[in-house]
C-alpha cells in the first residue's frame, strides 16, 4: 500500500512523441495486477501511430485531442474514457490550446510500443 503525491513524480519524455511526457503514479513493482500512468501532450503535440502488446483504459483528465484507434477518428476531453484493446493501431493529437493530459492504466504484463511503418 502507499500513498503519494503525484507532484512529486517526476515526468519523463515520451521518445515516440512530440512534447510528450509520462509520470509512472503507480508502477508494475507497486501494483500487483496494473500500473498507471498520467501522460501529458504539450499544445501541438503528438504521439503517432503504434500500437502496444497490452490493452490500454484510459480517462482524461484535461484538454483536447484527436485520437484515431483503428482508422476511426475520435476527439476525447476531459471526463471521456477511452478502451484502447491490445495490438490496436492509436494515435494523439493535442488540438486544444493547453496540455492534454490522461490516465493510462495497462495490466502487468510484457508490453512493446511498436511504430507503425509510416513513422519509422
Amino acid at each position: 500500500m502507499s500513498v503519494k503525491n503525484s507532484k512529486n513524480i517526476p515526468a519523463v519524455p515520451v521518445s515516440i512523441g512530440k512534447g510528450a511526457t509520462k509520470t509512472v503514479l503507480i508502477s508494475d513493482q507497486e501494483g500487483p495486477n496494473f500500473a498507471m500512468r498520467k501522460f501529458t501532450i504539450a499544445p501541438g503535440g503528438s504521439m503517432p501511430m503504434h500500437t502496444n502488446l497490452v490493452e490500454h483504459e484510459q480517462y482524461v483528465l484535461n484538454g483536447l485531442a484527436r485520437l484515431v484507434i483503428a482508422g476511426e477518428v475520435h476527439e476525447v476531453r476531459s471526463g471521456d474514457v477511452v478502451y484502447i484493446p491490445a495490438e490496436v493501431p492509436h494515435s494523439y493529437e493535442n488540438i486544444g490550446d493547453v496540455p492534454f493530459e490522461f490516465l493510462c492504466l495497462v495490466p502487468n504484463k510484457p508490453d512493446e510500443t511498436i511504430l507503425k511503418p509510416e513513422n519509422k
